[in-house]
C-alpha cells in the first residue's frame, strides 16, 4: 500500500527537536521528502541524519522565521531543490519568560510573538503561492492548548498561540476554494525539552502537571507527529479550519 504522502514535499520549522523533529520524523516515514528547518544547525541536521539513515529523504535549511529574509530563502531553497511544496508544519516556537501579565517585560513580549505568531504568518504568507500553484496543499500550525484557555505566567505565550488559532481560522476560510486546507494542532503537556525548563526539575511541578492530563501521563512528541501526519494527508481532505486538541482530555476538564 503507497504511503499517504509518497513523494509530497514536507516543510517542518523548528524541527532540530522535540514535537518539531517528530513531525518530521513521521512526515518521512509517511512517505514525504521533508524540508527540516531550525535556528540550532547542529540540531537540525541531527534530525535530517536521522531521517536519512532509516531511508527517508531530507534536506536541512537553516532560517530564523522571525525574519522575513531567511524565509524567503528557505522556500526559495525548496522550490529550487524539490520543485515545490505540498505540505508544510510551522512548528518553531518558544515558551517564552514565566511573569504575571503586568511584569512581562517588552523584550519577551516582542520576541514570542515574533516567533510564536509572526513566524507562523511568515510562513504562511509564502507557502500558500507555491501549494496554489501545485493545485493545493496543507498546512499545519502548532498552537497549543494555551491558545484555547488561560494560563498565569504565560501571556505573551498564550496571546501567541491564540493568535495562532485565529490566524489558520482566517487563512482557512480564503484559501479553502484553491485547495489549501489550513489546520492546528493545540498540544496539552507533551514531554519536551521546552516543558522540561518549564518544570526546572521540580516534582511538585511534574505532579501538577501530570495532575492536568485526564490520562495520567504526559504526551509524546510522536503522537503529535502523527496528528500532524493525518491533517497533511487526504484522509483528512474535509478538515479545515480547525484547532486539534491533542490533549489527554485536558479541555474535557
Amino acid at each position: 500500500m503507497e504511503s499517504p504522502l509518497h513523494d509530497k514535499v514536507a516543510l517542518v520549522t523548528g524541527a532540530a527537536a522535540g514535537i518539531g523533529r517528530a513531525c518530521a520524523d513521521a512526515l518521512a516515514r509517511a512517505g514525504a521528502r521533508v524540508v527540516v528547518s531550525d535556528v540550532d544547525e547542529a540540531g537540525g541536521r541531527g534530525t535530517t541524519e536521522a531521517i536519512t539513515a532509516t531511508g527517508g529523504n531530507a534536506l536541512f535549511v537553516a532560517a530564523d522565521v522571525s525574519v522575513a529574509a531567511d524565509v524567503k530563502r528557505l522556500v526559495r531553497t525548496i522550490v529550487e531543490h524539490y520543485g515545490g511544496l505540498d505540505c508544510a508544519v510551522n512548528n518553531a516556537g518558544v515558551e517564552g519568560t514565566m511573569a504575571a501579565t503586568a511584569d512581562c517585560t517588552e523584550d519577551n513580549w516582542d520576541r514570542t510573538i515574533a516567533i510564536n505568531l509572526k513566524g507562523v504568518w511568515q510562513c504562511m504568507r509564502l507557502e500558500i503561492p507555491e501549494m496554489i500553484k501545485r493545485g493545493g496543499g496543507a498546512i499545519v500550525n502548532m498552537a497549543s492548548v494555551a491558545g484555547l484557555v488561560g494560563f498565569a505566567g504565560l501571556p505573551a505565550y498564550c496571546a501567541s498561540k491564540g493568535g495562532v488559532v485565529q490566524l489558520t481560522r482566517a487563512a482557512a476560510l480564503e484559501y479553502a476554494e484553491q485547495g489549501v486546507r489550513v489546520n492546528a494542532i493545540c498540544p496539552g503537556v507533551i514531554r519536551t525539552a521546552m516543558v522540561e525548563r518549564l518544570l526546572s526539575g521540580d516534582p511538585e511541578k511534574e505532579k501538577a502537571f501530570t495532575d492536568l492530563e485526564p490520562v495520567g501521563r504526559f504526551g509524546r512528541p510522536d503522537e503529535i507527529g502523527d496528528a500532524a501526519v493525518w491533517l497533511c494527508s487526504g484522509a483528512s481532505s474535509f478538515v479545515t479550519g480547525h484547532a486539534l486538541a491533542v490533549d489527554g482530555g485536558f479541555l474535557a476538564r
